[in-house]
């Protein structure tokens, strides 16, 4: 059976073990912890920490599985989304660096599964950021395996503001991509966290790649989409995405979750699927927030049921 999960970005300012408190309250079962470095990043949901990664000794380590066990909810994955492929390289160095400590993390916690994006400069084209992909990535993807970590990427172009643009900063966007990359970094440790919302955007087909990178699929978000057609017929596909579709919570966009949920089920998939709030209007207080996740988990159950206690 599937595991109803959240990515903890949305609730940025509670502490871990109010976190599980809150995902216990709502009946969910799993959460994706984000584990960005202590700091804080400007890019909204970003910076997120909920377990430092850098301080995490054998103290908290048991404090964390405890947690896990008296709560009933399990960490589906650590997450950190960062550009390690950016054009900047400082930041590319510090980006690649804190994959691998989250990697490690993982395998500390005994998680085995660690979220994050590819990366990409996007000043320059795919053909040209693939021998960077390759050289950061294969060490990368290498480490994972000696730990038993399996790596998923999220599949979020990351092309909606003036510093994104005209490329994107995230290289692992579509199924031509993916193929490519997993045909050039072979190991099972490396897939997808798979994101239905992003395709509809793009206005691709969100139900064959599930069949296609049925063994790819390491972990799935749950995070819907609203495409405005009145707005994409005015400026078109070459203009900022964020004229022309808003992110939306499950069952309040153009995601069809019953094929989704249906077509998982029948490749086999029985991993996380872990809402991700990106919608507005539930941004401006922690009651809305938490509203959100509760709202989401009511919609969801009805694909992913509650199991017998």
């Amino acid at each position: 059976m599937m595991q109803l999960g959240f990515h903890s970005a949305i609730l940025p300012d509670v502490s871990l073990e109010s976190l599980f408190e809150i995902g216990g309250q709502l009946g969910y079962d799993c959460i994706e912890v984000m584990c960005w470095p202590p700091g804080g990043a400007e890019r909204r949901y970003a910076g997120v920490t909920h377990i430092d990664v850098l301080t995490l000794d054998d103290d908290r380590v048991t404090q964390i599985q405890s947690l896990q066990q008296d709560t009933g909810i399990q960490i589906s994955a650590l997450g950190f989304y960062p550009n390690a492929l950016s054009p900047d390289p400082s930041e590319a160095t510090a980006a690649v660096a804190h994959i691998h400590n989250v990697i490690e993390a993982s395998a500390q916690l005994g998680i085995r599964r660690m979220t994050t994006f590819i990366g990409r400069d996007f000043t320059a084209s795919v053909e040209d950021n693939w021998p960077k992909f390759l050289s950061t990535w294969r060490p990368i993807i290498a480490a994972a395996e000696s730990v038993g970590v399996r790596v998923g990427i999220e599949n979020c172009p990351m092309l909606f503001g003036n510093d994104e643009w005209p490329g994107g900063k995230n290289l692992a966007y579509c199924p031509a991509i993916w193929r490519r990359m997993f045909d050039d970094v072979p190991s099972d440790h490396f897939g997808l966290n798979y994101d239905p919302s992003h395709l509809v955007w793009m206005q691709m087909d969100t139900i064959a790649p599930i069949r296609e990178f049925a063994d790819r699929l390491i972990h799935v978000h749950a995070k819907d989409v609203r495409l405005d057609v009145d707005q994409l017929n005015q400026y078109g596909v070459l203009s900022h995405p964020e004229l022309y579709h808003t992110p939306k919570l499950p069952g309040l966009g153009d995601v069809d979750w019953g094929a989704f949920f249906s077509t998982l089920g029948d490749v086999g998939y029985r991993g996380p699927v872990c809402v991700e709030v990106e919608d507005r209007i539930y941004e401006s207080t922690h009651e809305s927030r938490v509203q959100s996740l509760q709202q989401s988990a009511a919609y969801l159950r009805q694909f992913i049921p509650t199991r017998p206690s």
